[in-house]
């Protein structure tokens, strides 16, 4: 589900979300002043959301929650994006994925055609196939994140989420004609 966008929240709320507190308790190093990166369970803490536009919104909420109150982590390179396919295209027993239109249309192009299978999201693949795909470490794609992604996101988002009504229509205005599919 989508996360609590930390940008409007006061901390009390941050505190007590119902989404963030079993974020805050797996991981161990608490939050605020409590907070002490030396006592992270994990090395990484791999974001996984399906791969469209609500993943990506999913995705730009946690990172700003990390980069807004566990900022060290990113620092200290333990944040990752996992990047699921959108497709998987079938030709035989050709198996590929696919993780935009442009490379679906490449991958016809190379083997002659087939059929591609569009994930709807993580939720609509089976246990294999998110296996495979996401979470074995021999086959997955994972993103490390640094802190300029993060800096580049906190300020989209803070952009694009904010209060000010000005700099979000300008914004937009100067990025819409980029817009490819809504």
């Amino acid at each position: 589900g989508k996360v609590l966008n930390v940008e409007k929240s006061r901390l009390d709320k941050v505190y007590s979300n119902e989404s963030l507190i079993p974020i805050i308790q797996a991981l161990g190093c608490g939050i605020g002043e409590e907070f002490d990166s030396a006592k992270l369970r994990y090395g990484k803490i791999i974001i996984m959301a399906d791969a469209d536009v609500d993943g990506s919104h999913i995705q730009v909420l946690l990172l700003t929650f990390f980069f807004r109150h566990m900022r060290q982590l990113i620092e200290d390179g333990h944040i990752y994006l996992a990047k699921p396919p959108l497709y998987k295209i079938t030709k035989g027993k050709i198996e590929r994925y696919a993780f935009s239109d442009e490379e679906r249309d490449k991958i016809f192009e190379e083997i002659g055609g087939g059929q591609a299978e569009r994930y709807k999201g993580l939720g609509e693949m089976d246990k294999e196939q998110l296996w495979e795909t996401t979470m074995d470490p021999n086959t997955r794609t994972i993103i490390k994140v640094e802190i300029g992604d993060a800096m580049k996101c906190d300020e989209v988002f803070s952009l694009l989420m904010g209060d000010k009504v000005e700099p979000r229509r300008e914004f937009i205005e100067k990025n819409a004609k980029f817009v490819e599919n809504l």
